[in-house]
């Protein structure tokens, strides 16, 4: 296949990496050149041979953003069901009462991927971070989006339950989970050899509580032979902590240390409830330290937790402990610009210090901090040899005007409305605003009819038999026509 190289000529803003300073800096007036998947200039003149030149006038090209935590084969279905719904007596949480009687049928996986994937592109995701159960097709329905995907297979020796709304009960398969282990590491293996060069992998134990010590261990060992991190679901709820220090008198994350689990390998989705979270009271533990020691890394998903009136304590401090941060979507919509400004107000609200989070410090988590949490040295800036992954920004979008600072006005004022192009691995994906490689609104039919699908059978899977209607009322009274 013939290899182009194209120029985006004299952007108003690039914002690049110096390797010296190593950090993202701003240029104005400069070119950004790809050949193939490859950026081969950012900044300055490029005079050499072109292909396709873009007109960069009235333009920021920044990096493509990294989504760190994501379940979109079954997010895009809850939408208008789960936004105010937690459980009262089980922490706040909607995890154990809400989302098993909500879950979508696995054969709308595909459809909700897609309309995951499309919102994500749109807000200027290039890489993202899939948390699925294993299913036929996937990595081919990732891979035919354009965008970069990490397909993280979940599987776990135990599942959750509720039968009254206040106490969890678990059930134990220990078998089960190690046939589930071994069908991750054929997803895993399929995903590191598609013929796209797109896709990579990660091992994903569910939940911390849902685990055996040996299967956790053993996809640790499987990790570090496969060159690729591990994600698992942990500090997550109050449910969760109270389980764990009822089992082991050690809180998760005295818990995975104790096992081995915690090291640079190791990205915890959540890690909001550690023992100093001012919602528990466990002063004998310090796993704020232990993180720091270790350097496990955080996915920090604001909106899913705030809908329910909880959140991380706080991103700027883990970070300036050397915590590494990225931020996920894990719920809908899968707005990351949305998230990253939510990630920021929240730690200066939790701290009541509005320096408790910067625009750059959000920035890092989405590029660098990311790319480097996933083991990656080839993605999250815009230098030369890296993939040619980035977003043009509209700076002529009445939502930018006055442009003077384009980060901030992006991530504060305009979100993804300014977003204009995206290119993953040197191919534009999204043009004007628009997804050209997914047919978004057939995948949102399909996942319209899954979830009235869903709704239907919701009676039978609610401990309390309640219909959708008695668990999610409407905002407003529905009168019917004529009334």
């Amino acid at each position: 296949m013939e290899v182009k190289t194209v120029v985006v000529r004299g952007l108003d803003v690039l914002v690049a990496w110096d390797e010296a300073a190593q950090e993202h800096v701003y240029h104005h007036g400069a070119d950004l050149a790809l050949r193939g998947h490859l950026i081969v200039q950012a900044g300055g003149r490029y005079e050499g041979p072109c292909d396709e030149t873009v007109d960069g006038r009235g333009l920021m090209a920044m990096p493509g953003l990294i989504n760190m935590h994501s379940h979109p084969s079954s997010e895009p279905g809850n939408r208008g069901l789960l936004e105010e719904l937690g459980s009262a007596k089980l922490g706040q949480s909607s995890l154990y009462e809400y989302m098993p009687v909500f879950r979508a049928d696995i054969s709308s996986a595909p459809y909700a991927n897609q309309v995951a994937v499309s919102e994500m592109l749109k807000s200027g995701v290039t890489t993202y971070v899939d948390m699925s159960l294993p299913r036929p097709g996937w990595a081919d329905t990732v891979a035919a989006t354009g965008i970069r995907g990490i397909l993280g297979p979940m599987f776990r020796s135990a599942s959750w339950a509720t039968r009254n709304g206040h106490s969890v009960e678990y059930t134990w398969d220990e078998a089960a989970g190690e046939r589930a282990f071994e069908a991750s590491l054929d997803v895993v293996k399929s995903a590191l050899a598609h013929e796209s060069g797109r896709l990579g992998a990660m091992l994903c134990p569910s939940q911390v509580d849902t685990c055996t010590p040996a299967l956790l261990q053993a996809a640790q060992a499987e990790g570090r032979k496969l060159g690729i991190p591990l994600q698992v679901h942990a500090a997550q709820s109050v449910v969760e902590f109270q389980e764990m220090t009822r089992r082991h008198g050690r809180t998760p994350i005295e818990w995975l240390d104790d096992i081995g689990l915690l090291d640079e390998h190791l990205v915890l989705g959540h890690g909001i409830f550690l023992n100093d979270h001012p919602s528990l009271f466990w002063p004998q533990a310090d796993d704020f330290a232990l993180l720091a020691r270790s350097g496990t890394g955080v996915a920090h998903c604001p909106t899913v937790f705030a809908r329910r009136g909880i959140s991380l304590n706080y991103l700027g401090r883990y970070q300036q402990a050397g915590i590494p941060v990225g931020i996920g979507t894990d719920t809908f919509p899968h707005n990351m610009l949305d998230e990253m400004r939510l990630a920021s107000y929240l730690a200066r609200v939790v701290a009541r210090n509005f320096k408790a989070s910067s625009t750059e410090g959000v920035l890092d988590a989405v590029t660098t901090t990311a790319a480097r949490m996933l083991g990656r040295d080839d993605i999250g800036r815009l230098a030369p040899g890296f993939k040619a992954d980035f977003s043009l920004i509209d700076l002529r979008h009445a939502y930018m005007r006055p442009a003077r600072e384009p980060l901030r006005s992006l991530l504060y004022s305009a979100g993804d409305r300014a977003v204009r192009d995206v290119y993953v691995d040197g191919r534009q994906v999204v043009r004007n605003g628009e997804v050209l490689t997914i047919d978004v609104e057939r995948a949102l039919h399909e996942v319209e009819q899954a979830q009235l699908s869903t709704l239907s059978r919701v009676h039978l899977n609610d401990h309390a038999g309640r219909s959708a209607e008695t668990l999610s009322p409407k905002v407003l009274r529905t009168l019917e026509a004529g009334a």
